[in-house]
């Protein structure tokens, strides 16, 4: 977008805001008016449509701090009467007024290389870069942000919860877009807590038809009752009771969303011991993971007095030995 163009528009105005209004109220201001004028709306309505761009450009130069800060300078130099005028209508092309604010004058029909340093300082731009001509006032590219090429849409963000199954096995879910129209996003297999799923070319269009943004979806995982996750395998604690881990026992673990499985339990097998169970982890297209089953003896809460009396017997012919000797020999070091 040209800078003599910004002399001519006031982009508070187009969007009936305060000079000093504050980033989040102008954002605000921005999405109730793009609401009503965007063309999905608008529905062929010339007048709507041209009003969307109106204010796309607006915001597209307020919202961004060094622009907005550019274009209040231009305008400032605008209400003093300053213009760049083509050769011919008067003087030095109408940039008298503009140097005069660096301190410069007409006088001799020359201006000292200070106040040009000053003016294309203001601008952001060195001298011998390349003129105006080359982007928004120093940059290449940008569309209204420049001469260098149109803009690209802004991004849409969006936000989905899934189940823990859901977001291990992956499938298409539909979500709503912020005009209430519903879009469908395919969930990769694998997809962890916190992850962002991008939709390339889903988001608002440019104002000036450049390309068009992206829809940003963040996914949120509810835990599950038994799973958790470690990278691309399942973590389950499995309770087996002191009788299957001394002596040793077949039992079953559960899977995800499928059959349980059938694990051996080695006589003496310790707490926290961890049997794997190959391929029925987390399925993506970079591998599968594997079911980790942490085995956890479960103390019995309550005993009958033939239980007691014979756990009291095995106590008095268990080996004497203490698990705890190496610990303390440990703690004394």
């Amino acid at each position: 977008m040209a800078s003599q163009d910004w002399f001519d528009k006031d982009f508070y105005k187009v969007l009936g805001v305060a000079k000093d209004v504050s980033d989040a109220d102008l954002k605000k201001t921005y999405r109730k008016l793009a609401r009503t004028y965007h063309p999905d709306q608008a529905q062929g309505d010339a007048a709507k449509e041209a009003k969307f761009k109106e204010i796309s450009e607006a915001y597209s130069v307020l919202s961004d701090k060094d622009q907005r800060e550019e274009y209040d300078q231009i305008r400032a130099m605008g209400s003093g009467g300053a213009r760049f005028q083509a050769p011919g209508s008067g003087g030095a092309g109408g940039f008298e007024d503009v140097f005069s604010r660096f301190g410069g004058g007409r006088g001799g029909g020359s201006y000292q290389h200070a106040d040009f340093d000053d003016l294309f300082a203001m601008f952001g731009q060195q001298r011998g870069g390349g003129g105006f001509g080359s982007g928004r006032f120093g940059q290449s590219t940008g569309g209204y942000q420049g001469f260098g090429g149109p803009q690209r849409g802004a991004d849409v963000t969006a936000r989905t919860t899934l189940d823990f199954q859901t977001a291990v096995r992956g499938e298409t879910i539909t979500l709503a877009g912020e005009d209430g129209k519903p879009f469908k996003v395919k969930i990769p297999a694998g997809v962890s807590d916190g992850q962002k799923i991008r939709l390339r070319g889903r988001g608002r269009p440019s104002p000036d038809g450049g390309e068009t943004g992206d829809i940003v979806v963040q996914v949120s995982v509810r835990p599950h009752p038994v799973f958790t996750r470690d990278g691309l395998n399942l973590r389950v604690t499995v309770p087996v009771t002191f009788t299957e881990a001394a002596l040793g026992a077949t039992i079953e673990v559960p899977t995800l969303g499928g059959d349980p499985v059938k694990l051996r339990v080695a006589p003496g097998t310790p707490s926290g011991r961890v049997l794997r169970v190959k391929g029925r982890g987390v399925e993506t297209s970079k591998g599968t993971g594997d079911l980790l089953a942490e085995v956890q003896v479960a103390v019995p809460a309550h005993l009958d007095e033939r239980a007691r009396e014979a756990l009291e017997r095995f106590h008095e012919l268990e080996p004497k030995e203490n698990p705890r000797a190496d610990l303390m020999s440990k703690a004394r070091e």
